[in-house]
C-alpha cells in the first residue's frame, strides 16, 4: 500500500482501517506541515503579547483562572499529561490504538491547534514504528474529548509510561534509549491540543463500524441459508411490496436477498408449503433494514468526525484569536455509537430466534436440535441456549451511554457525552453478535444436510456452505462444539461469505 498523506480533510474509513489493521505508513501533507507551523507561530505570538488564553497561559478546567507565567509554560503541559493518564482497566487494542493515534494526527493537522511540527511528526513517527502506548480502556467522560486515554497516548511522546515495541512490553524510557531518539519536550497549548479530542471514541466506534457492516452483508447469506433451510416463502421479498414502503434498507435488504437466492430450488412460494412464515422469515427486511439504515447514518456522522477539528480552544490564525468552544464534546459521536449498538442487537435478536426455529421440531419439521440421534445426543440445544444468553447480554450492553452525565472538574464542566463507553458497548454487541451468527450458520447448513439438500440451494448460499464445511463437518453424533462456533465466527471476522 502506498503511503497516506494527512491533510486532515480527506481521510476516508477505509484509510484508518488500512493503518489500524495493515501497517499503512502514513506522512503529513506539505500542506498540512506549513498550517501546524503557522499556527504554532500564533501561538507563540499570543505567548509574547501576554495575551490570556485557555491552556496556553492558563490553567484547565476549574484552574481557568489561574494564569501561568512564560517559565511555567513547558511545565504546565508536562503536569497535564501525567495527571490526566488515570486511565483503567484493560488495554486497548493495538488495531484502536493505532486507529486513535492516526486520528488525533489528522485532526492537529488541519493547523487549527497550535502544536508544533515536530511534535506531531514524533507522534506519527511512533506511530509508523509500532511503538504504541499502552491505553486502558476506561477513563473517559467523553468530554472534554477523551482526556484521560488521550494522556496515555502522550506518555511515550514525553519519554514517561510504557508501550508495546516489537511486540514486547517495555518501558517508553528504554525504547528511546535504544532508537537514540530525545523525549519531547512539550511547549504552549501541545498537550491541551493532544489529549483534547474525541479520537478514542471515534476510534473504537469506527472499527466496530466498519465491521458492523461486513457482519451484516455476511448476515443476509446467513438469513438466504436458512430460508433454504426451512423452505421459507420469498413472496415477502417482492420489490412490489417494499416499494410501498421506501425505506432504502428495507428495499435493499430484500432486493439483495432475491439475488442471492437466485437459482434455489429450496425456497417456495406463499400457498406451496404454507400461506406465510413467522415473521423472524417474512419480517426480515423491515427489521434488518432499518439497521442498514442506521448504519449509514453512524458511518456518516465517523466520515464528519475523523477530518474534524476537536481541540479546545481553536486558533484561527488569519484572525490572530483562539476562541474556547466545545468542539471536543462527544454527543454526536455518543449517540451514533448507542445506535450502533442498538442496531447490530437487532441482527442478534432476529437471528437468535431464527435459531429456535431451526432447531424446534415442532417449528422445523426437522429432528430436535437437528441431531439425527436425539435423546443420546443433544446436537445443537445448548448452541441455542448460549445464543439466548448473548443477545439478553446485549439488550443489557444496549441501554444508551449517552443519556448519563455526571458533572466533573467542580462542575466546571457540568454535561459529558459518555461517548466512549457507547463505543466500547457498540464493539461488545457486534462480538455478541458475530457469534449468534454464527451459529445460525452452522445450524442452517447442519439442517441442509439433515434434508440431503445442499444440491439444491442457490449457487451464493451453496459456496457458503461449502466454505464452512470445509472447515467443519456435518455432525452427526455429538461433539466438543465450542471450537466449531469459535471456527464459523473466524469465518465471518475473513469476510470470506462477501466474495462472490
Amino acid at each position: 500500500m502506498h503511503t497516506l498523506y494527512l491533510d486532515g480533510e480527506s481521510l476516508g474509513i477505509k484509510d484508518v482501517v488500512e493503518v489500524a489493521r495493515f501497517g499503512r505508513k502514513t506522512a503529513l501533507s506539505d500542506e498540512a506541515k506549513q498550517r501546524v507551523q503557522e499556527s504554532a507561530e500564533q501561538v507563540e505570538r499570543f505567548i509574547e503579547e501576554e495575551r490570556v488564553i485557555y491552556g496556553i497561559t492558563t490553567g484547565f478546567g476549574k484552574f481557568s483562572d489561574v494564569k501561568i507565567s512564560k517559565e511555567e509554560i513547558s511545565a504546565l503541559q508536562r503536569n497535564l499529561i501525567l495527571s490526566h493518564a488515570c486511565g483503567v482497566g484493560d488495554y486497548l487494542k493495538v488495531d484502536e490504538v493505532r486507529a486513535l493515534m492516526l486520528l488525533r494526527v489528522n485532526a492537529l493537522s488541519r493547523g487549527f491547534s497550535g502544536i508544533r511540527l515536530e511534535t506531531l511528526e514524533r507522534l506519527l513517527y511512533l506511530l509508523n514504528q509500532d511503538i504504541l502506548p499502552l491505553i486502558p480502556e476506561k477513563g473517559s467522560l467523553g468530554a472534554s474529548g477523551d482526556l484521560a486515554p488521550l494522556a496515555h497516548m502522550v506518555l511515550p511522546l514525553i519519554g514517561e509510561g510504557e508501550c508495546f515495541y516489537g511486540g514486547i512490553r517495555r518501558s517508553a524510557a528504554d525504547v528511546h534509549e535504544e532508537l537514540g531518539i530525545e523525549p519531547i519536550e512539550l511547549y504552549a497549548k501541545e498537550g491541551l491540543a493532544l489529549i483534547n479530542g474525541t479520537q478514542v471514541m471515534t476510534a473504537i466506534g469506527l472499527l466496530a463500524y466498519y465491521d458492523a457492516v461486513s457482519l451484516y452483508e455476511q448476515g443476509k447469506v446467513i438469513y438466504a441459508m436458512t430460508l433454504e433451510a426451512l423452505e421459507g416463502i420469498t413472496d415477502a421479498l417482492d420489490p412490489r411490496l417494499h416499494k410501498l414502503r421506501p425505506h432504502a434498507g428495507q428495499m435493499q435488504f430484500a432486493e439483495d436477498v432475491l439475488s442471492i437466492l437466485e437459482g434455489s430450488r429450496r425456497v417456495t412460494r406463499q400457498g406451496e408449503k404454507r400461506v406465510q412464515d413467522a415473521y423472524t422469515l417474512r419480517c426480515a427486511p423491515q427489521v434488518l433494514g432499518a439497521s442498514w439504515d442506521a448504519l449509514e447514518y453512524v458511518g456518516k456522522k465517523i466520515e464528519i468526525e475523523i477530518n474534524a477539528v476537536t481541540d479546545n480552544p481553536i486558533i484561527f490564525k488569519e484572525d490572530q484569536v483562539a476562541i474556547s468552544g466545545g468542539n471536543f464534546h462527544g454527543q454526536p459521536m455518543a449517540l451514533a455509537f448507542d445506535f450502533l449498538g442498538i442496531a447490530v442487537s437487532e441482527m442478534a435478536n432476529i437471528s437468535e430466534r431464527r435459531i429456535e426455529r431451526l432447531v424446534n421440531p415442532a417449528l422445523s419439521g426437522m429432528e430436535a436440535f437437528l441431531t439425527p440421534k436425539g435423546g443420546l445426543h443433544s446436537g445443537f440445544m445448548i448452541a441455542q441456549y448460549a445464543t439466548a444468553a448473548l443477545v439478553s447480554e446485549n439488550k443489557v450492553l444496549a441501554h444508551p451511554a449517552s443519556v448519563d452525565s455526571i458533572p466533573s472538574s467542580a462542575n466546571q464542566e457540568d454535561h459529558v457525552s459518555m461517548g466512549t463507553i457507547a463505543a466500547r458497548k457498540a464493539k461488545a454487541i457486534l462480538q455478541n453478535t458475530r457469534q449468534v451468527l454464527a451459529v445460525e450458520y452452522l445450524c442452517a447448513a447442519q439442517a441442509i444436510d439433515l434434508q440431503d439438500a445442499k444440491d439444491d440451494m442457490a449457487r451464493r448460499t451453496r459456496e457458503a456452505y461449502d466454505e464452512l464445511r470445509s472447515r467443519i463437518p456435518f455432525m452427526d453424533e455429538d461433539r466438543f462444539l465450542s471450537p466449531d462456533m469459535l471456527k464459523a465466527a473466524d469465518l465471518l471476522v475473513a469476510e470470506r461469505l462477501l466474495e462472490q
